[in-house]
């Protein structure tokens, strides 16, 4: 993937505009750095929390979690909406664990309801719907998950989606590689259906957000 389709200048920018963070969440994007971890980052994850406080959002749902990063802007901002709950789900119980010992130092352990699995399963599987869904699993993927994220989130919920950009490789007529393929037919898939209304956000990677009719 590429680095090069959002400008160094203009990513540093974005990152110097997003506010002071507490040394916890500061200590999480240093690790992501020195080990190469993906996360969302600094800019995305203030949007993540910023449309999370706009629409209210008590109960949210994240498809792929890593060791909390994008967590941590949920569940701050679920806690600033007067509580509720993340559901962080990962496949990894070390990660599981890594998040619950980062999300406990930012205060946030009550917020967030961890679950050790297969995420569009463990969406699946839960009972009622959400006010926000976050999906960040692995890109083939992302086709066979819109109908469950569909079902689970309520009317008037938002949906965020990583990696819509994939560093560049959906322009590649070349590129029919699985992944790549997979966020095509999502892209293709949630534009086309009249119960969305859908902005591909060209922050990072390229944050899909929906909103549901």
């Amino acid at each position: 993937m590429s680095d090069e389709l959002i400008s160094k200048q203009v990513k540093n920018y974005l990152d110097s505009l997003v506010p002071a963070r507490p040394t916890e969440l500061e200590a999480m994007e240093l690790y992501a750095k020195e080990n190469g971890f993906p996360i969302i980052g600094a800019a995305c994850g203030y949007f993540c929390y910023q449309m999370a406080r706009m629409i209210n959002a008590k109960h949210i749902f994240e498809l792929g979690s890593g060791y909390g990063y994008s967590t941590a802007w949920f569940a701050q901002a679920v806690k600033e909406n007067g509580g509720g709950a993340v559901h962080h789900v990962v496949w990894d119980d070390g990660l599981s664990k890594k998040a619950q010992a980062h999300l406990a130092a930012l205060g946030l352990g009550e917020i967030v309801q961890y679950h050790v699995g297969e995420a569009v399963q463990s969406l699946r599987e839960m009972p009622g719907q959400f006010d926000l869904i976050f999906n960040d699993i692995d890109k083939h993927g992302y086709p066979d998950a819109l109908p469950v994220i569909k079902e689970k989130l309520g009317r008037g919920g938002v949906l965020i989606v990583d990696n819509m950009l994939w560093g560049g490789s959906i322009f590649d007529d070349s590129d029919h590689s699985p992944d790549t393929q997979g966020i095509r037919e999502f892209t293709r898939q949630i534009t086309s259906d009249p119960t969305w209304i859908v902005t591909l956000v060209p922050i990072r990677d390229g944050l899909g957000v929906a909103f549901k009719k």
